[in-house]
């Protein structure tokens, strides 16, 4: 008699079920009485919201994290992020380093999809140095976010707060605590505090950039010619759309969200705006306040996000870049693009299609069911829902209004938006190997 084989899960539906079981261990957590500062037991849709946004390092919320949380409840939405942020995955692995344990093949696949990596080779190096990276600068960001918060509030509270914001900044979480200066304030009352401004700022921008890029700035520091073609097209696209972000913010807000700023005020908070929606969902500007086209262009930067292999969300700066270069190179008439002096693959073209496709129709269908079932405006929802996908944080308000079904599409955008959307498709089909056969191939006319 034949034995049956062992259905073994792929390497995506190993990560897409950690992050659930994440997910759903923090809602259970979050739902307990000692997680509510009026000691009741919070409703299972609004845990499971903030679980999954802690989780997703997204930042959207439905209960200002200070005003409703106790410390328990912090420190639990804390440690999603953190998970969240540099995997779950990673965290397990660093407990095989500590027990000294090695580590077999299928896991080091696990790992290599995880951590973003080009090849297997060499991950548990990759592994170790995001774990050391991510001490080091979370450590550095707090220190220097203590030099502001501690003569503030005290060594206690502003040790804390130092710890939970360089945590939820370098994993592009969005989270905050500042609900004693005004509830949903996020970082509005320092927008006039370069220190805290631009340490949460470097913090991003270090957490969105990607692992792989840690390595290649570790290994040959400023010989920008050695980088591998992946960080050079990350750093590059990274510094245009901060650059162009600031410029852009500053010409479209100075005189609506930004009025009665002084001038260096208004450049510091333009650069905030433009690193901000890369992912990680602090403002220092009203976004109510903001005019339509900083709207606009706070959404296009959210759809964007930050690099492959990071703490940030979005489609990605490479899918950005990719798509940009192909359309430069198909209106050229040229059937090869390169950059850096180096070719691109053709199947890079093919992912990055379907990245921004699969984005675009998630976002397009939870802001179409969100609409149907709520009274807002499709502005509203449409930047609610890029939010989500992105796993920015930015929001208008709105997700503290909206009903349970519309929380749970929302949860579902951060899910798939921070698993990425290639992984959220394959965790639901087999991959199948092309049939032998080749069909007769035929011209279709396109645009």
């Amino acid at each position: 008699m034949a034995q049956k084989h062992k259905r073994r899960l792929t390497t995506n539906q190993v990560i897409a079920f950690s992050l659930l079981s994440v997910i759903l261990t923090g809602s259970f957590l979050l739902m307990l009485p000692i997680s509510s500062k009026a000691g009741a037991w919070t409703p299972f849709v609004d845990a499971l919201f903030t679980a999954t946004s802690a989780t997703c390092v997204t930042g959207l919320i439905v209960f200002d994290t200070y005003t409703h949380w106790t410390i328990f409840g912090q420190l639990v939405i804390l440690f999603m992020i953190q998970i969240g942020g540099i995997g779950l995955m990673t965290l397990i692995t660093s407990v095989f380093f500590f027990l000294k344990k090695s580590i077999d093949v299928p896991t080091r696949q696990i790992l290599q999809s995880s951590a973003g990596s080009l090849q297997l080779s060499g991950i548990a190096r990759l592994i170790k140095r995001i774990l050391i990276g991510t001490a080091i600068f979370e450590s550095l960001g707090a220190f220097s976010l203590a030099t502001q918060f501690v003569p503030e509030m005290g060594w206690a509270k502003g040790i804390y707060y130092s710890v939970f914001h360089s945590v939820s900044a370098f994993c592009n979480a969005g989270f905050d605590i500042f609900g004693f200066k005004g509830e949903y304030v996020s970082l509005v009352p320092y927008s006039d505090n370069a220190v805290v401004s631009l340490t949460i700022c470097a913090l991003i921008i270090i957490g969105g950039i990607g692992f792989i890029v840690w390595s290649d700035v570790l290994h040959h520091k400023e010989k920008l010619r050695y980088y591998s073609l992946h960080s050079q097209l990350v750093l590059t696209t990274t510094a245009f759309l901060l650059i162009a972000g600031t410029l852009s913010f500053y010409f479209l807000e100075r005189n609506a969200s930004m009025a009665g700023m002084t001038e260096h005020n208004r450049w510091l908070a333009s650069f905030f705006a433009a690193t901000t929606p890369r992912t990680a969902g602090f403002n220092s500007i009203d976004i109510n306040s903001m005019s339509q086209s900083g709207l606009l262009l706070t959404m296009i930067l959210m759809f964007i996000g930050g690099g492959a292999g990071s703490t940030a969300g979005g489609i990605k700066v490479t899918t950005f870049a990719v798509m940009i270069l192909n359309l430069i190179s198909s209106a050229a008439g040229h059937d090869i693009v390169t950059i850096f002096k180096r070719r691109l693959e053709s199947d890079t073209f093919k992912q990055a299609s379907s990245i921004l496709s699969i984005y675009l129709i998630g976002f397009l269908t939870g802001t179409l069911l969100i609409c149907a079932f709520e009274p807002y405006s499709i502005t509203e929802v449409a930047f609610e829902c890029i939010s989500g996908i992105g796993t920015v944080g930015l929001s208008t308000g709105l997700s503290q209004q909206l009903k349970p079904f519309s929380l749970i599409i929302l949860s579902l955008l951060m899910y798939g938006g921070r698993l990425g959307g290639i992984t959220f498709l394959m965790v639901f089909t087999k991959r199948e190997k092309d049939p032998p056969l080749k069909r007769v191939s035929e011209k279709i006319l396109l645009g």
